[in-house]
């Protein structure tokens, strides 16, 4: 079956100059370990995934994954914590994954922060640690 989805083949460059508006690019120790967390969990796509890099897809929306050597001469890598946790203040939501079936799936490649609740935002959902220590939170309407 041919694939279509030209985030599979398209350059480093076409890449760079396709973003639009806000963006996310994720630090992370493993890379590999992070896209097998991200599409067993959560049903994301990872293009072109290599030791160094992924393109990750969310329906519609795009971010990218760098390991943590790739930043080697980056300023924001000194800030980076020695051992987890990282992003502390930031919640990473997924607004279209079922909280129920994402903590079904985590196994050993995360740990569950809060099991799936009601809130009273209307929102169930759940948070979902990964092992760089980022939160992931799944969510639907109640």
């Amino acid at each position: 079956m041919p694939n279509d989805n030209p985030l599979d083949t398209m350059s480093p460059d076409a890449f760079g100059r396709s973003l639009k508006g806000l963006g996310v690019n994720i630090l992370v120790t493993d890379v590999t370990r992070t896209v097998a967390f991200l599409t067993r969990v959560f049903g994301m796509t990872a293009h072109q995934p290599t030791r160094d890099f992924a393109i990750m897809t969310y329906g519609t929306r795009v971010f990218q994954l760098h390991a943590d050597h790739t930043y080697h001469s980056h300023p924001l890598l000194g800030l980076l914590p020695e051992t987890p946790p990282r992003g502390a203040g930031i919640e990473l939501r997924l607004y279209d994954t079922d909280p129920d079936a994402a903590c079904d799936r985590v196994g050993d490649l995360g740990t569950i922060l809060q099991p799936p609740a009601d809130k009273p935002h209307g929102l169930r959902e759940a948070f979902i640690v990964d092992h760089d220590g980022y939160v992931w939170v799944p969510s639907r309407p109640k």
